[in-house]
Formats: structure tokens, sequence, C-alpha cells
């Protein structure tokens, strides 16, 4: 299996959309990319290298090399035509996240950006809830367990960068969140009974609100392919558009692009969702679990 780390992660999931779409529509308008500068040539400094490093994401289209190669390729309005000008305009601006640089670990950047751009999230955890549906207890109670020696103020930021990074579920578009849990992230009680009782009620609530999918493995399914290392798959508009998997660890992250391996985790996931309950199912025991708490 190969990766690349975070700090080798250039293309962020805006640049990826906006190269996948824009190399679709030339294939699909029937040009190679010497054709495109041959016809662009009276607009400045084009050339099939420059067509092939925005195709690739190696570097950041302008929005206006971006309107001309849309008028080439036939695409003279509509709203696929504007989402990609945007994606251009906005390439040189801040992430929402990047007014947390003080506190943030490098190497949780690129899953940010990621997210802002899927169009699925796939999880598997075996031991915790995702931070994607996290409460504030609950994330303080780990973020406190991961950073002994941080200061209430750093704590605070920490838990804002978390919640925050919710927003993503909130926006018109929102991600379809698939989550899978082992059981015994319903049984540990992290923050204490209460924080516990309310972050399970939580993953009812946002089960029920239908802005996840959430699936729990119970104890008698056994062993499963799960157990060893949690992992979350994202997917993105278009057909041209690999997959990411992200591993997260303590001080690093992983990000697998390679199809085969790319494959082998969708595969493993499937797996799990046919060992797991089914929703309503995983609700009731989500639910119940969460009322044992006192």
């Amino acid at each position: 299996m190969s990766g690349r780390t975070a700090n080798q992660v250039n293309l962020t999931g805006r640049r990826r959309r906006l190269a996948g779409e824009l190399k679709r529509l030339r294939t699909e308008a029937g040009l190679t990319g010497e054709q495109v500068a041959e016809r662009l040539a009276s607009l400045g400094r084009w050339s099939a290298s420059k067509v092939s490093r925005i195709e690739t994401g190696r570097v950041a289209a302008h929005h206006g090399d971006v309107a001309d190669l849309l008028d080439l390729y036939g695409l003279a309005g509509g709203p696929l035509r504007a989402e990609l000008v945007e994606i251009a305009r906005q390439g040189g601006k801040r992430g929402w996240w990047q007014s947390y640089q003080d506190v943030m670990p490098g190497h949780i950047a690129p899953i940010l950006d990621f997210e802002s751009a899927s169009s699925a999230i796939h999880v598997m955890h075996n031991q915790l809830v995702p931070g994607l549906l996290q409460t504030a207890a609950y994330a303080r109670a780990l973020i406190r367990s991961c950073h002994p020696e941080a200061g209430p103020e750093l704590v605070d930021r920490l838990v804002d960068l978390r919640l925050d990074r919710q927003k993503v579920l909130e926006r018109d578009d929102p991600p379809r969140l698939s989550v899978v849990l082992d059981e015994a992230a319903l049984r540990r009680p992290v923050g204490g009974a209460p924080a516990m009782r309310d972050q399970l009620r939580r993953l009812v609530e946002q089960s029920d609100a239908q802005r996840a999918v959430v699936q729990v493995i119970p104890f008698d399914a056994g062993e499963h392919t799960g157990l060893d290392m949690p992992f979350t798959i994202l997917s993105f508009p278009g057909d041209d558009e690999p997959d990411v998997v992200y591993l997260e660890q303590y001080t690093t992250a992983w990000y697998i692009e390679e199809e085969y391996d790319v494959i082998r985790y969708n595969d493993y996931f499937d797996r799990l969702r046919k060992v797991a309950l089914g929703p309503q199912e995983s609700r009731t025991l989500i639910a119940n679990t969460a009322e044992e708490l006192r």
C-alpha cells in the first residue's frame, strides 16, 4: 500500500474538482492539449504544457483562463460553469480553517480541504465517535487526553476547530456521511457517563435528521476487517475524480490515492456495512446504550 503524508499532499479538494472537470470537458470536446493551446494562442501565453499543468492541478488556474477554456469547450453558461469559475476565483483564498493555524496540527489541513469538496464521506472507527459527529463535551475529553499539557484556552480553540469542521454537514449540498462503528465506540464512556449519554443521543439525532447513516457492528459479530485501524474514504463530484482514503495517526496522516488500494478500502467498507446492524437497529442499540448510562 502506498500513500502520501500531509506534507506531500499539495492538490486540494477544490483544485482536484476543477482539474478533473476541465480534463473531462476537453476530452468531450474532442480536443488535445496542443489543439487547445493553438486555439487560445491569441488570448495569451498558452501551451500544451500549461493545459496539462492545469488539468493535473500542478498550478492554480486563473479564473480568466478557466473562463476561456470553458468558452472553447462550449460551456457558455449554467451552474457548472459558474461553479468552476468560482473555484478558480477562490483558489488563492484561505480556507475557513486558516484562522486556526496557530493551534491546528499540520497533518489535518488537507483532510479539511478534501471534506469541503467532497460529495460523500465514509468513516469506519473501532473505538471512537468520529469528529464530524462529536459533541463539544466528548471532543473536549478526547482533546484533553491527547494534549494533557494544553491549557484551557488551547483546549477551547481545538474544540472550536472540531465543531467548525462539522459545518460541512450543514451546507446546502452536504456530503453524504456514512459511518460504521464498532460497539466498543458506544461503550467507552469518554468524558464520563453524562457526556457519553449526550454523545449517543447526538448520534441518534443526526441519524434521525438524515445528516448521517450510522451503523454499529455488535460485539457478537466477532472479528471483522475494521478492528485494525480506523479509516475515512472521501468521494468527490464527477466520475473522473478518484476517491481518497485518509488514515490518521497521533502526529501524522496518510492520504492514499492509488486506485488498487482505494478499491480495497471501498470493499472493506462494503463488507463492514454488511456485518453491521441496519440503520434502524443501530439507532435502537445506540438509544438503549444511552439510557443505560446513569
